[in-house]
C-alpha cells in the first residue's frame, strides 16, 4: 500500500531538489534569466552577460569542445540572442547528442523566463566540435529550425562541484521537510494523533487525499537569486 505514496513523495522531492520545477503559480511567476540559473546549478562562479562567460573563463576554468555532465555550454551572440546564452549539461547521450537544463529559452504558455530540464541539443557542426547546435524548442515540441553558434564548454572545477553539491543537498533537505510537513497536514485531518507515514498508507487509494498532499507540498516559494 505504500508504493503509491512513496512515488508521490519521491517525485515531489525530485522537483524540489532541482530548485526549478514550475509546479505552482508562485514558481511560475518567477522570471529566470539564463546566467544566474546556470551559475546556481553548475557552481561555476562567473558573473555578467552570457556572451562574456567564455572570455571570463580563460585562466579560471578549464574549457573545451567535448560535453561533460555539469559543464556550461556557452552560446555566441546571434540575431535576437544578442547577449548570448548559457546552459548546463545534464546528461551526455552520445558524442553528438546531449541534454541540457537551462532558463529563458522557450516560450512556455506564451511567456519567457521559464526553466526547462533535460532538453535535447544536437551537434550539427561539420567537424563535430560542438561549434553549431540545434536546441529543443518547446512550442513546436521538437528541435527548433535555427542553428546556433557556440564557443564550447566551461568545465566545473572542484570548488564549483562542491558548491553545486552543497546547493543540491540543501534543496533536498528542504524538499524532505516540505513533503513531511504536507504529509503531517493530511494526517491530522484524517486521524488526529496518527503518524504521517501510517496515514499515507491508508490514503494511498484516495485521489482527494493524494491531491491534497501534492497541493500542500508545492506551495513553497522559489529561492531568491541575485547576481
Amino acid at each position: 500500500m505504500l508504493k503509491r505514496p512513496r512515488a508521490v513523495i519521491g517525485s515531489l522531492a525530485a522537483a524540489a531538489v532541482m530548485l526549478f520545477a514550475p509546479v505552482s503559480s508562485a514558481w511560475a511567476d518567477t522570471y529566470w534569466q539564463c546566467v544566474p540559473f546556470a551559475r546556481l546549478i553548475s557552481g561555476v562562479q562567473i558573473y555578467g552577460d552570457a556572451y562574456t562567460w567564455w572570455r571570463q573563463a580563460a585562466g579560471k576554468y578549464e574549457t573545451g569542445f567535448t560535453p561533460k555532465a555539469g559543464a556550461v555550454l556557452c552560446f555566441k551572440p546571434v540575431g535576437k540572442m544578442r547577449l548570448g546564452h548559457v546552459a548546463v549539461v545534464s546528461q551526455v547521450l552520445t558524442d553528438r547528442v546531449i541534454q541540457i537544463t537551462h532558463a529563458n529559452w522557450s516560450r512556455i504558455g506564451g511567456t519567457r523566463g521559464q526553466i526547462e530540464k533535460d532538453v535535447t541539443v544536437i551537434d550539427v557542426s561539420p567537424s563535430g566540435d560542438w561549434s553549431q547546435v540545434k536546441v529543443w524548442y518547446d512550442p513546436v515540441r521538437d528541435l527548433g529550425s535555427s542553428t546556433y553558434p557556440t564557443h564550447g564548454f566551461i568545465y566545473q572545477d572542484a570548488t564549483a562541484i562542491k558548491i553545486a553539491n552543497s546547493r543540491l543537498n540543501s534543496a533536498q533537505n528542504a524538499a524532505i521537510a516540505v513533503a513531511q510537513g504536507a504529509a503531517g497536514q493530511v494526517a491530522s485531518v484524517i486521524r488526529p494523533g496518527a503518524g504521517p507515514l501510517q496515514i499515507l498508507s491508508q490514503a494511498a487509494d484516495s485521489t482527494d487525499r493524494i491531491a491534497a498532499l501534492i497541493q500542500a507540498a508545492t506551495q513553497m516559494q522559489p529561492p531568491a537569486e541575485s547576481n
